[in-house]
């Protein structure tokens, strides 16, 4: 890509390198902006992507930069988590860095240390480069304390200590001072240890391990015939967003980026919450990868096993912590300066009913699947029970609802809908493991609840299912009904109400996520999951060439590395939204997997 080398506007143009333990961002000029550690929601040690009002400077983030840039291109390696960022100036010298994670199986166990590796070449000419790597504590307050020892730079601040072990010129690193790079040079970047090897070859040997590591991965994949880059790289993406420690999943990597320019809405989504995890799982298992949901089912055994009196929280950090306060930090500028910049998520405190659905749809397939390490047991039913009786004991209650709002409560159609999905389960599990009364017990609720939710969620002046019983205002969430069973695609109401929602919420092949404001006035972005909730009732109800068309739009609005954000401006495509969003991502692989070709009719 060709850019006015002067620009530095931050922007989403970023891609994820990670090992399941740590992440980082890095930009298409190989500037690392955001990373945070020794866990996703924890503080950043490097945090330039949410102080960029004046755009990305140099402080908060390693960077490479080349003498006389004026082009760039980035590419991850096909298959892997490996990112590859080359730079270049006019007369054609040039350098390739080299970012990811090490993570592979080292004695009989997967070796993903707190560390990230940045290797530089030369790949044209003379080039001449300048290294930076200036970490912050306390987002950003705090310069830490540097040190030198004979390869390494050490970075201490009050919570932690960092090091940097290379072998390149040591001096010209510590000053920032310009250097021809006549050789490959390697940069580890992970806690204060020291280092067992030689720098060059532990940097190239994590290198090697790791790319064979993620080709294995993808390579067990059960890919569709159709799209199947987008769907590997929204797999390994998925699966970076995964905590492996405890099994936790994030909503996203970052915090605060706007949902829409000057919004105000900004929001840490570093954080498990149950609904969104659910349909990682899901998506992964579609692909027949099932160990991300083992991992993941640890985390949610606990968070059950844990509830007070039942209630469960839509959140939780990845060590399960339920007191997550939300905080403002006014000396950081925000993404582009549009703050503020928020740390914790006050949804923790908030009752949205559909958790208990989502909990047991998470924990369905364990029942079923013999592939499984561990299949779950009449013990592990009797404790899912507890989260339909939540279920049934709320789903005609008010709640904050998906959308989590903060000012209104009502009785969510979204929210009833998944409380029916947790006895509609919970009956198939019995009849699964031999518990015949249950089944009854859980298929009479399952029935009850979707007689009140058919009569009460549907408005006959609307001609549609609505976001509230008794309500009038259309919310693309009842597009789930089909998705997870409630009601057969060809029923005529479905269809009615798809329609109404195409002309109410769309903007050309965008959608809407509802149209009634909210705390921050009507939603001006279309929100990335709900077009793909669009092109999956499409492709049910038989619209498929049109569901198709709507999918291609939405993998050209991917980044120049495939990853999407939560939301995109419709007029003009840019996304917006924390990043890299697990629900994009997850839609991507569902749309794929429901819109391919078959293999049979191809090869």
């Amino acid at each position: 890509m060709t850019k006015d080398p002067l620009d530095h506007q931050a922007s989403l143009n970023l891609g994820l390198i990670g090992n399941c333990s740590i992440s980082a961002l890095v930009d298409d000029r190989a500037r690392m902006v955001w990373s945070c550690m020794p866990r996703f929601d924890g503080e950043p040690v490097f945090h330039a992507l949410l102080d960029s009002g004046g755009g990305i400077g140099h402080d908060g983030l390693m960077e490479v930069e080349l003498e006389g840039l004026q082009r760039w291109e980035q590419a991850y390696d096909a298959g892997t988590a490996i990112l590859r960022t080359r730079l270049f100036d006019a007369q054609g010298q040039g350098v390739e860095v080299v970012d990811f994670a090490p993570r592979f199986v080292m004695r009989d166990r997967t070796f993903r240390p707190a560390q990230l590796v940045r290797r530089i070449r030369p790949i044209g000419g003379h080039p001449r480069v300048r290294v930076r790597i200036r970490p912050k504590a306390r987002w950003g307050a705090v310069e830490p304390t540097r040190t030198r020892g004979s390869h390494h730079l050490r970075f201490v601040a009050p919570d932690w200590v960092m090091r940097v072990t290379t072998n390149a010129p040591l001096t010209y690193v510590a000053d920032e001072t310009w250097f021809s790079l006549a050789a490959p040079v390697s940069f580890l970047l992970g806690p204060d240890e020291t280092l067992g090897g030689g720098i060059e070859d532990t940097a190239r040997d994590f290198e090697e391990q790791t790319f064979m590591h993620w080709r294995q991965w993808t390579r067990r994949l059960a890919l569709p015939f159709e799209w199947q880059e987008a769907v590997i790289r929204a797999a390994i993406t998925l699966k970076l967003c995964q905590f492996e420690e405890t099994g936790a999943i994030v909503a996203a990597m970052t915090t605060s980026i706007p949902e829409a320019p000057g919004s105000q809405r900004n929001w840490d989504y570093r954080y498990c919450w149950i609904r969104d995890a659910f349909f990682v799982v899901r998506a992964l298992n579609s692909l027949s990868e099932v160990g991300t949901m083992e991992d993941y089912l640890r985390w949610l055994q606990d968070v059950v096993r844990g509830a007070d009196e039942g209630h469960v929280q839509p959140l939780y950090g990845l060590g399960l912590e339920s007191h997550l306060p939300e905080q403002a930090l006014p000396h950081l500028s925000g993404y582009r300066g549009m703050g503020p910049v928020r740390v914790g998520n006050q949804a923790h405190e908030h009752f949205q009913h559909d958790v208990y659905g989502n909990i047991v749809l998470g924990a369905a397939q364990s029942f079923h699947d013999h592939r499984l390490f561990r299949r779950a047991d009449a013990h592990d039913f009797a404790i899912l029970e507890r989260m339909g009786e939540r279920a049934w004991l709320l789903h005609d209650q008010p709640d904050a609802g998906m959308w989590e709002l903060r000012t209104r409560s009502r009785v969510h159609t979204s929210s009833s809908l998944m409380c029916w999905a947790a006895c509609d389960r919970l009956a198939k599990i019995a009849s699964a493991i031999g518990q015949l009364d249950r089944v009854a017990h859980w298929a009479q609720r399952a029935r009850d609840i979707r007689e009140k939710i058919l009569a009460q969620a549907w408005n006959p002046q609307r001609q549609a299912f609505v976001e509230s019983f008794g309500g009038r205002d259309l919310d693309a969430s009842v597009l789930l009904m089909c998705e997870v069973g409630f009601i057969a695609p060809q029923d005529p109401r479905f269809i009615s109400t798809v329609a109404a929602l195409e002309s109410t919420l769309c903007d050309g092949p965008f959608m809407r996520r509802y149209e009634a404001p909210d705390d921050f006035g009507r939603p001006e972005t279309a929100f990335n999951v709900c077009t793909f909730w669009r092109i999956d009732a499409l492709a049910r109800i038989g619209r498929t060439e049109q569901a198709r068309e709507i999918f291609e739009s939405m993998l050209a609005c991917r980044n120049h590395v495939g990853l999407l954000s939560e939301d995109i401006a419709p007029k003009t495509g840019e996304l917006w939204g924390n990043f890299p969003q697990t629900y994009s991502m997850v839609g991507i692989i569902n749309g794929a997997v429901r819109l391919s070709r078959p293999w049979d009719h191809v090869v």
